[in-house]
């Protein structure tokens, strides 16, 4: 199952692409760069949200093993 920081790490990757775009079509470099830095924050949040759901999803199994 997807959780919030997969979700909220793509949204902020994809606005952070848009912003890079933006940047270099009105060439600011000056936005370019804040595009490029909100996308890898996203990028960076939603890798956390995949380890999250890794981890739970590797608990969950562990807790249908029978022992």
């Amino acid at each position: 199952m997807i959780n919030e920081n997969q979700v909220k790490g793509k949204l902020k990757e994809i606005g952070g692409k848009i912003q890079e775009e933006f940047g270099d079509a009105i060439d600011s470099p000056t936005q370019e760069a804040k595009g490029k830095a909100t996308k890898v924050e996203g990028k960076v949040q939603k890798t956390a949200g995949d380890v999250q759901q890794n981890v739970e999803e590797n608990l969950d199994d562990a807790a249908r093993r029978p022992h």
